[in-house]
């Protein structure tokens, strides 16, 4: 039978270069959604549901529990394993765990430390060698090998950045945000909140013990004072965008010969808007890749919406929508691209919005679960 996997989680799998148009899945196909969580306030852990592509309705299938903070999340190449950060104060946990597709039932095989405090975001690469962790609150990365069972061995690199920014309450340090790899799976982008950079590096995972290397710029630089967290390369591998969580900007690239070539930086927020807590969060873009999607907290909690211009990759605003939440921190669009769902960190609930592939605009359906805590928003197919 055919599957598909949405995976709630921020991130960038490195995959091969292909056309814009993606596979759809079979009218048949069971669809299903995980969505990460924080534990404190009453969650129990992972949270699987099933997805109705005709309706756009959760339906809950199963709970990984026993998990401290399992925020961010990131499928495995072979849609059979499931890796999610600990997101503790201090030393973090990055777990292992089996997924059934026949099910959707998830299983713990182990876990292991992140080789940081605070880790946020979590990666793997296409040959499943090896899940990255980026470490906002020690302000590192770390690089931890995956074992032929789908397990997790410790950490064979750690690398700590260091520097700060103009924004003394909250760059006062280096603090990692995203760890997103290239189109060809080659180079691994960094964006680091606390140091206004995007560090970059050269992967190659038959180097067993050091995978990483500086890449050629090590880095490249925003405005200061801007934030960089989540970072999106379009379907063409050609641009790439980012988002300043503090500024609530987001800044476009070229992608030429492995640099980065900023062009165009624009606001996310509406003309109209005054206030100053527009807190960028996640960031991605159409399956068709036509419109670019970003979400703002604050005092806002809202979706902003842009047009791509297919030739030269700028950003034209094509509106606004209330997320019906507070703290929209990720969100995902299907693989269809027909529906958006939102995750609403603290208002507990996961909305579902059906979306117009001519406009980009988004139109809610109705459908909603509640759920403590939701975090992390990714979509994965599996077949």
């Amino acid at each position: 039978m055919y599957y598909t996997l949405i995976l709630l989680c921020m991130t960038a799998t490195a995959l091969p270069i292909a056309s814009f148009a993606r596979q759809q899945p079979a009218d048949t196909a069971t669809i299903y959604l995980l969505a990460g969580t924080y534990t404190d306030t009453g969650s129990e852990g992972i949270y699987v549901y099933k997805f109705d592509r005709h309706t756009g309705a959760l339906t809950p299938v199963d709970t990984a529990s026993g998990l401290s903070n399992p925020s961010f999340l990131v499928v495995a190449p072979d849609k059979k394993h499931v890796y999610a950060v600990g997101e503790t104060g201090d030393a973090g946990k990055v777990y292992a765990l089996s997924f059934d597709p026949a099910n959707g039932k998830l299983q713990l095989l182990n876990e292991q430390p992140a080789g940081g405090d605070g880790p946020c975001h979590i990666n793997i690469d296409s040959a499943s060698r090896n899940v990255l962790v980026g470490n906002y609150g020690g302000g590192s990365l770390s690089v931890l090998p995956v074992k032929e069972d789908g397990s997790l061995a410790a950490p064979v690199q750690t690398i700590q950045h260091t520097g700060s920014s103009i924004v003394e309450s909250r760059q006062k340090a280096p603090h990692v945000h995203a760890v997103i790899f290239s189109p060809d799976g080659k180079q691994l982008f960094v964006p680091d909140l606390g140091i206004d950079k995007i560090v970059v590096y050269n992967y190659n995972y038959e180097n067993a013990f050091q995978p990483l290397t500086p890449g050629t710029p090590p880095a490249v630089g925003i405005r200061p004072g801007g934030g960089p967290r989540h970072f999106v390369f379009h379907p063409n591998g050609q641009h790439a965008y980012v988002v300043h969580e503090i500024s609530g900007h987001i800044t476009c690239f070229h992608y030429d010969t492995s640099r980065l070539i900023p062009f165009q930086m624009v606001a996310s927020t509406p003309a109209s808007y005054k206030g100053n807590k527009a807190s960028g969060a996640d960031i991605h873009i159409s399956p068709d890749g036509k419109f670019l999607y970003m979400s703002n907290r604050g005092d806002l909690n809202n979706l902003a919406i842009f047009r791509i211009d297919a030739r030269s990759g700028k950003l034209t605003p094509a509106g606004h929508q209330s997320t019906k939440g507070k703290s929209p921190r990720n969100f995902l669009i299907d693989p269809s691209g027909a529906y958006l769902l939102v995750a609403n960190q603290d208002s507990d609930n996961i909305i579902v919005f059906k979306r117009n592939k001519s406009t980009g605009r988004l139109t809610a359906t109705g459908q909603e679960v509640s759920i403590p805590k939701p975090v992390c928003l990714k979509m994965v197919e599996a077949e």
